[in-house]
């Protein structure tokens, strides 16, 4: 999707425009090097770019960071769960204390998330409420809107299960009065409200787009994300109405036959792919194969990945029949400059491999990579339906081993078998999500969503992560915006 990956544009407040010019009364003159929003927003030209701006901040960042998708959440919620911990190489304290659940409020990582969530959010909140009034085709001006909000219902569903009750902003600042601007926490609920009113809203987008366009939220998207809050509230009927609607709603998704295929460039946007955030080689974002960049680096001195798996135990969560564990692990590297085959020496386990774009040449630039990040693949659906037909019927269903086994038939192991009663085929869904999902950013969310002590047991049973606790079922609100907002109450236990 060129146009949302390439272009990015910078919203400038009214009030900015003015300065100090005030103190100059013979100065009457415009200001002519500044667009503010009054000038910017009137044609449709200007609303499409408003747009591809909300969507750029899932794939770049503008102080040239990590992008939020692929590389920041992950950091996050994949080195706070039981899958990874950082690379031995790794010397950032703030990462390294992620990875053994040391991490305090004023993590730079967990602050920089809370950033660049809200800076979508404000991108996204700037279309929806300037769009509405260009005078343009109607149907796409309404389109572009419900995109921005698909877009913003994501980044709220981020923030909240991340980090509890926070500020629900829906429109921009019209003003610089700093009273104004601060903004306590918003119930749980209240959050999860406004996200299902925008993902209801999004249902309405196109089943699917062509050309250029190829990559931005659809209907289906939007019931799926929607299934996804439910399922997380433990409300498993209007999760299973969600997930039947893109099951049987005519939207043509599929599983890949081939796992790898949910991770290569030439395949990406396929039948698999709900909702993807979308990279592109050599367009200048940061991108979702940074996972890896670092190993690649020295290639005859087997340099340390960032990330690798906790300890050798998730690896061997797969059998050596599981399709899976080629295409989400690796060991070695063939390094075509040399012409050799780099053995990495790992004392944990092979490395995390589902990223690498093997297209590059040389394969070390990885930061060029166009492989996109999946956020909803149908795989997903999958998994999710079988759950929510467990808990509802109180037993797995017909409809729902065939769910499951559809997921495991692809990766080449055998099926479930009837007969489990309801708390073992949950067990069962949970594996497979995490077999299914490694470095998607998936596992810390199921985790923390199964309640009780299900999080800290889990990662209790890795010495890496004995500092696990209950106050790591939320991450803490940054120190700084607890310092510069005093309407903000920090989380139990930080």
């Amino acid at each position: 999707m060129k146009k949302i990956t390439s272009y990015k544009i910078s919203i400038l407040s009214g009030v900015l425009a003015l300065g100090t010019l005030v103190s100059c009364n013979k100065l009457t003159e415009n200001p002519n090097s500044i667009i503010v929003s009054s000038q910017f927003y009137k044609t449709t030209s200007d609303a499409v770019s408003a747009v591809n701006a909300v969507y750029s901040t899932l794939n770049s960042d503008p102080a040239a960071d990590f992008p939020l998708y692929g590389r920041q959440l992950n950091l996050l919620v994949e080195n706070a769960s039981d899958n990874q911990v950082y690379s031995p190489s790794n010397t950032n304290p703030d990462v390294r204390a992620l990875g053994t659940e040391t991490y305090i409020s004023s993590n730079s990582r967990v602050q920089k998330v809370w950033q660049q969530l809200y800076y979508g959010i404000n991108r996204a909140n700037i279309a929806i409420d300037n769009i509405p009034a260009i005078q343009m085709d109607t149907a796409l001006r309404a389109r572009l809107v419900r995109e921005s909000k698909f877009v913003r219902a994501l980044l709220y569903f981020d923030l909240v299960r991340l980090y509890g009750a926070v500020p629900l902003v829906l429109h921009n600042p019209n003003s610089i009065d700093i009273n104004n601007l601060l903004v306590g926490r918003t119930p749980v609920d209240s959050v999860y409200t406004q996200v299902i009113t925008d993902l209801k809203s999004a249902t309405s987008l196109p089943k699917s787009y062509s050309g250029a366009d190829i990559g931005r939220a659809t209907g289906g998207a939007a019931h799926t994300l929607l299934a996804k809050v439910y399922l997380t509230q433990q409300d498993w009927t209007d999760a299973l109405t969600e997930l039947k609607t893109v099951i049987n709603g005519g939207y043509g998704y599929s599983l890949f036959p081939n796992y790898y295929d949910a991770f290569q460039k030439a395949t990406k946007n396929g039948v698999e792919h709900i909702f993807s955030v979308q990279f592109e080689t050599n367009l200048g974002a940061a991108n979702s194969t940074q996972f890896l960049s670092e190993s690649f680096t020295s290639f005859n001195t087997g340099t340390f990945p960032i990330d690798i798996p906790a300890d050798s135990s998730v690896y061997k969560l797969f059998s050596a029949a599981d399709k899976r564990r080629a295409v989400t692990f690796y060991s070695s590297v063939y390094n075509a400059a040399t012409g050799q085959t780099v053995v990495f020496n790992n004392s944990y386990a092979p490395y995390f491999n589902k990223f690498v774009d093997y297209s590059l040449s040389p394969l070390s630039i990885q930061v060029q990579s166009g492989i996109n990040y999946p956020v909803l693949r149908y795989a997903d659906v999958l998994l999710m339906y079988a759950e929510a037909q467990n808990e509802i019927n109180g037993a797995p269903t017909s409809d729902g081993y065939n769910a499951i086994n559809q997921v495991r038939q692809r990766a080449g192991i055998p099926n479930l078998t009837a007969g489990l009663g309801q708390s073992d085929f949950r067990d069962s869904v949970f594996l497979e999500r995490r077999k299914e999902f490694i470095q998607e950013g998936h596992r810390w969310f199921d985790l923390v969503r199964q309640g009780g002590t299900v999080l800290v047991d889990a990662l209790h049973k890795l010495p890496a992560k004995s500092a696990a606790s209950a106050k790591n079922n939320l991450f803490p609100i940054p120190l700084v915006e607890v310092q510069l907002d005093p309407k903000l109450n920090q989380n139990p236990g930080y």
